[in-house]
């Protein structure tokens, strides 16, 4: 039988504009990681490397482990966008990143680096948040209690109802506030009953979040997007003109097309404020139900793409079921 010849790569043609040459440029990138990473892989035995905001016991890593399972190389980097450096990278075939919580909304450095990365979504995993309140001994010992900021705010009403008066601490990490906590018997942490196990603490509260369908919504990020799978969802990036209507004629794109949107949300551009700080420039993130690959996202997307200063899919990927 004759062997397949292998494809071409497809090269730039004087007829393509800059934003079609850009556009190869980038699937050409995302490609070209995608071998490498998937090298990677081959010669590490099929173990994925997977990044994730650490330390260990954080929700992200929780995250990670309920996802990948205890068999994938899992690693912890300081910030959000060092996640996204490492698979932009190729250091790591995936990462694990916060992208919003339903109590909290929102996180911004997650959306500021993919404004600056080009790496995809590739998978999302929603994952249930239950916060403790760990320490050394009684509530009435405690004098501080310290957690990331987003912790703190997910469990406010709770920590004014049961502890009146207490100091609150914002600090960088759950786990790091954890171990804080380990070393002060008058510091409680607000953390992972896991990163209580870690640390030697007592659980003194738990599931003290103030909203018990708690979830914080993860996207994995790659290279490249998913496969379809019939249950998608595709997230956009975008910005328009800052003039009247031009919001409402790119939302129309979807309605169009019967689109179903499950997410929106805006974010101003760095850097971008006009010299009397009174207005700026600003992206929109919107995810919407399909796969890129369905002629009826496609056609909105090119759409889109024709009312917009600059779009760009950040990925496909299956619904995710909720973990934890």
């Amino acid at each position: 039988m004759a062997k397949k010849a292998p494809s071409k790569t497809e090269s730039p043609t004087p007829e393509m504009g800059a934003r079609e040459r850009l556009d190869l440029l980038d699937r050409q990138i995302a490609d070209a990681l995608a071998q490498r990473q998937a090298l990677v892989a081959q010669l590490a035995g099929g173990v994925r490397r997977v990044a994730y905001l650490g330390p260990e016991d954080s929700f992200s890593h929780l995250t990670a482990l309920e996802r990948f399972g205890e068999a994938a190389d899992l690693v912890p980097v300081a910030t959000i966008h060092a996640v996204f450096e490492e698979v932009a990278g190729g250091s790591c075939e995936l990462g694990v990143v916060p992208l919003e919580n339903s109590t909290h909304g929102r996180v911004t450095d997650t959306l500021e680096a993919f404004a600056g990365t080009a790496v995809a979504i590739c998978g999302e995993a929603p994952m249930r948040i239950h916060h403790c309140l760990l320490g050394q001994g009684p509530r009435s010992a405690i004098g501080r209690v310290v957690s990331k900021p987003q912790a703190l705010a997910q469990c406010s009403h709770w920590l004014a109802e049961h502890l009146p008066g207490v100091e609150t601490v914002p600090y960088g990490s759950t786990s790091d506030a954890a171990r804080l906590a380990s070393e002060d018997p008058s510091v409680a942490a607000i953390a992972s009953k896991q990163a209580g196990h870690r640390h030697g603490l007592e659980v003194l509260a738990p599931n003290i979040e103030d909203q018990k369908d708690n979830v914080t919504r993860f996207a994995v990020i790659g290279p490249k997007a998913a496969a379809p799978t019939g249950d998608d969802k595709t997230a956009l990036m975008f910005e328009l003109a800052h003039e009247p209507g031009a919001l409402a004629d790119g939302m129309a794109v979807f309605k169009k097309e019967q689109l179903n949107l499950t997410w929106i949300e805006s974010f101003p551009i760095p850097g971008s404020r006009t010299a009397d700080l009174s207005g700026g420039r600003y992206l929109f993130f919107v995810e919407l139900v399909g796969h890129q690959d369905d002629a009826g996202v496609g056609r909105a997307v090119a759409s889109l793409g024709e009312k917009c200063l600059q779009l760009r899919v950040l990925g496909s990927y299956a619904r995710g079921k909720v973990l934890g």
